[in-house]
């Protein structure tokens, strides 16, 4: 009876928040009708531009969560840095060891000494996301698992997965285990941008397998245009994991949902997020100065007025008020805010940690990006040069190299100058490395 009663108040409260939603200056896009990711205590997101690396949306983005199979795209990663390097080639043998037969599924289910080939491993865990064939794959490459593991999290720093470590390849449950959506969606884009040539593999719909056809986990491949990749992650003390990627009008947006409670929840939820992350790409290459909602409005407590659950939301990072309102009499969709920044943004008015950060004598640097091509690297310092430069003041922006990777780097800091610029750049939502003198 009470589950009744509150939800007829929710959908009484969404049906007068769509009765006002007509007087908001700012505008709405359309999306699915889900339940609140703030009840879900697991739940953890992110929206980020591929080509800039700009978060567009955040939610406990950096949160530590279990990563699970998502985990594979960083050992698919690696394997692909091997194949590049010439190290490794498609159809070099892998052997299944007795350790990597041992492992819980999902698994391919090879016995012990039998083989595959590299490029139907890698088949193998972005589509069927077999355990037995990660372990195999990290046994060739590492000498054993552990030391993968460690060649794992090191490349991780590396890309700037400030809060991720790895302990095995395939995401089974270690509590040692940790990433974050940010991390993730960092991973994510640097596949895509590392080994292009690589990336169609997380978009193969099925795998066939010496005569068993296997579909891809991702169900979002068949449900949503665009989308092209990349990986799903599932454990009990996960919750339901996706890393997704999409394409629309040639811009591609990449989004992360950790933490849901089902397949269909986090799928739909990963859907409104890039429907409306889309929208707001749209909009600002028309000129429109917008960003997306950085939380979600909560309907009130039984009993509480409704009007109180229009008047009331939180704020995002530009102090611009948000909340979730119903677009049909049936509380079965509901809208999104897409919020222009405050005035106060507009003026320009800073906090503390927006104020420039000037050069000062010393060695320290900010790292922005490391990179496998040297024009990326340029683009990316460009991007934040021209979007952030406030920050660094009249620090040197270079291009560099190091750990084979192109590093796009600000120079001429000391200690705390770099601190401080590092953490004003974050709180823009953007990756960033603090780097001590050499």
């Amino acid at each position: 009876m009470f589950e009744r009663a509150r939800r007829l108040f929710v959908a009484l409260g969404l049906a007068v928040a769509t009765a006002f939603a007509p007087l908001a200056t700012t505008a709405q896009a359309q999306i699915p009708y889900l339940s609140l990711p703030s009840s879900q205590p697991k739940y953890a997101a992110v929206v980020v531009d591929a080509k800039t690396g700009e978060v567009l949306y955040a939610k406990r983005a950096d949160s530590p969560r279990y990563p699970a199979s998502i985990t594979k795209v960083m050992t698919l990663y690696l394997a692909f840095e091997a194949l590049a390097s010439g190290r490794l080639k498609l159809d070099d043998p892998v052997m299944i060891s007795p350790r990597a037969a041992a492992q819980a599924p999902t698994k391919l289910g090879l016995a012990a000494g039998q083989t595959l080939t590299v490029e139907e491993a890698m088949s193998a865990m972005a589509t069927k996301s077999a355990n037995d064939i990660a372990v195999a794959l990290a046994e060739k490459l590492g000498g054993s698992e552990a030391r993968f593991a460690a060649m794992m999290t090191l490349r991780a720093q590396e890309l700037g997965m400030q809060n991720t470590r790895f302990v095995n390849a395939s995401g089974l449950p270690d509590s040692r285990q940790i990433s974050t959506a940010r991390d993730i969606a960092i991973l994510s884009r640097a596949v895509m941008r590392d080994y292009p040539q690589y990336y169609g593999l997380f978009s193969t719909r099925s795998f066939s397998f010496r005569g068993v056809s296997m579909r891809n986990h991702n169900g979002m491949l068949n449900t949503m245009p665009g989308v092209d990749g990349i990986k799903t992650g599932y454990t009990n003390a996960s919750g339901f994991n996706i890393a997704v990627s999409a394409v629309r009008n040639n811009r591609r947006l990449i989004t992360v949902v950790l933490g849901a409670p089902s397949t269909a929840w986090r799928n739909n939820n990963a859907t409104q997020l890039l429907t409306t992350g889309f929208e707001v790409m749209a909009r600002r290459d028309r000129g429109e100065n917008i960003t997306v909602a950085q939380n979600y409005f909560e309907p009130p407590p039984l009993g509480q007025t409704m009007q109180r659950s229009i008047e009331q939301g939180d704020n995002d990072t530009e102090g611009a008020k948000i909340m979730l309102a119903s677009a049909a009499s049936s509380a079965s969709a509901s809208k999104v805010k897409i919020v222009e920044p405050s005035k106060s943004a507009l003026r320009g008015d800073k906090k503390d940690s927006d104020k420039k950060a000037s050069k000062k004598s010393g060695k320290w640097a900010v790292q922005v990006g490391a990179f496998k091509s040297k024009s990326d690297a340029k683009e990316q310092l460009t991007f934040v040069t021209k979007r952030f430069g406030k920050i660094f003041g009249d620090a040197d922006g270079s291009v560099g190299k190091g750990g084979g990777k192109y590093q796009a780097r600000f120079t001429g800091f000391n200690e705390s100058a770099a601190k401080g610029a590092c953490q004003a750049l974050k709180a823009k939502r953007l990756a960033c490395m603090v780097v001590r003198p050499a």
